[in-house]
């Protein structure tokens, strides 16, 4: 039987030090509970915490890099929208030119045909000088688009360059002043030149549906990815909902016991007192 002391209290200072040791980790397990995650601090795992941020960093950058795709999605198809009207407006063309280079048409419906003629000319330069997206001028042959993709590894960069070539009438092939319908003889000419310009015209939409193409395929590539790097992330943070509600039963009833020990240490030094007695 050990011998009774008022100078150190043992059984009261360990049965404090181990209701500290129960309270946090206590908190340690409210905490996880109430946030969702495992790791809230870098002591709770400090590799894991890092493998985390670093997964989380990837999926920041990729989840941009899908907006920057999907954006530059939208700038081609606001070019292929503009070229179909163009496309449209020379069918329209092919339906004048044809009319005139008949011998049935007087000069005067000539006239008439070649002022309509003009107009669908100068609207075809209007579509490539205003075709614009986010401010900035399509068809002007000038800076390429560049598409940044990638996640936060310099390896892991994509770069997609998307190239919009000059349009206007001229480029197409049909220059004012050499493509009239004045007569049968020059409408039969700029016909063939408005199916030149059609096929150019079909070349063109044909380039930027393959680039819109190749970045819609990178999207699907990368929202696989974010995928793959959530769930690993989620595997690392995410808390075990079960063994932590466990945890909080079983750490409870050791804070129950623990106060109910540090008490009963504490009322072990009260029999000194009966010595006096």
């Amino acid at each position: 039987m050990g011998s009774l002391s008022v100078l150190y209290n043992i059984p009261a200072l360990q049965a404090e030090d181990q209701l500290g040791l129960t309270q946090t980790a206590l908190n340690s397990t409210l905490t996880a509970l109430s946030s969702g995650q495992r790791i809230n601090t870098g002591a709770d795992d400090p590799a894991g915490l890092a493998i985390a941020n670093g997964l989380e960093a990837n999926i920041t950058a990729l989840t941009q890099s899908v907006q920057n795709a999907t954006d530059g999605v939208s700038e081609l198809q606001v070019a292929d929208g503009a070229l179909s009207q163009i496309t449209s407006l020379l069918n329209s063309a092919i339906s004048l030119a044809t009319e005139s280079s008949t011998g049935t048409v007087s000069d005067t419906q000539r006239t008439a045909l070649q002022a309509e003629f003009l107009s669908i000319q100068n609207e075809i330069d209007s579509i490539g000088s205003n075709t614009t997206y986010n401010g900035q001028a399509i068809f002007q042959g000038t800076t390429p688009t560049v598409v940044y993709m990638g996640d936060s590894s310099s390896a892991g960069i994509n770069l997609v360059t998307v190239s919009f070539v000059a349009v206007s009438a001229g480029s197409l092939g049909l220059t004012i002043a050499d493509n009239t319908l004045t007569t049968a003889t020059d409408a039969q000419a700029a016909l063939l030149n408005i199916n030149a310009a059609i096929q150019s015209v079909a070349g063109l939409r044909g380039d930027l549906g393959a680039e819109s193409n190749q970045l819609s395929a990178a999207v699907n590539v990368m929202n696989v990815q974010i995928t793959n790097l959530t769930n690993a992330e989620n595997s690392i943070m995410a808390a075990n909902m079960g063994e932590e509600t466990s945890n909080l039963s079983k750490e409870s009833i050791l804070q129950q016991t623990g106060i109910a020990a540090l008490q009963e240490s504490n009322q072990l030094q009260q029999n000194v007192l009966k010595l006096f007695q």
